[in-house]
């Protein structure tokens, strides 16, 4: 809808991360004033929800922006240019060890709009054979395979928090993914 639309004026990068960058753009408003806009700038990422009949894995990790060790799906970050899928299956095989007979997308979302254009690209895998996991260098997580039902109770109990997980937890619910 161009009545909403913004239009850039000019674009700078404030800082350049190894996962993000930061950036400030100046646009103009559809009413013609200017304005900044400030964000993180994001490759985009993939989840995958990994199951083994009945039951899935997640990953437990400790996340030092909220100060807490947290129950997600196995997920990355993609690299410039690398595929969605070999992305996916890199990301398995590192923090779970598994690898995949069956994939399947599930959803596509922007975490959060406001202030990221992150798009971040949701999977499931089934006929999972285990291997053995490579964690980066600087992941210290555990994989940990749960009933499907009580990864459920857990999003409700609190115990998971994470976006990418509980809205994916709840998309193969709804849609009696399996």
């Amino acid at each position: 809808m161009k009545k909403f639309r913004e239009t850039l004026i000019r674009s700078r990068l404030i800082w350049r991360g190894r996962a993000v960058d930061f950036r400030v753009d100046s646009v103009r408003l559809p009413d013609g004033k200017p304005v900044s806009r400030e964000y993180l700038d994001h490759w985009g990422a993939v989840a995958v929800v990994p199951f083994i009949q009945d039951d899935i894995i997640l990953v437990r990790q400790y996340r030092y922006p909220v100060g807490k060790t947290t129950y997600e799906l196995p997920a990355g970050k993609l690299d410039a240019g690398e595929k969605l899928l070999s992305c996916l299956r890199r990301e398995l095989r590192e923090e779970t060890g598994c690898t995949a007979g069956r994939i399947r997308l599930l959803l596509r979302f922007w975490p959060t709009p406001a202030f990221s254009n992150e798009l971040l690209h949701i999977y499931v895998a089934d006929r999972l054979k285990p291997g053995r996991m490579h964690p980066d260098h600087d992941e210290f997580l555990a994989p940990v395979r749960i009933p499907f039902k009580k990864a459920l109770r857990w999003v409700f109990a609190g115990k998971i928090r994470d976006s990418k997980t509980v809205i994916a937890l709840l998309a193969c619910s709804v849609l009696d993914v399996r």
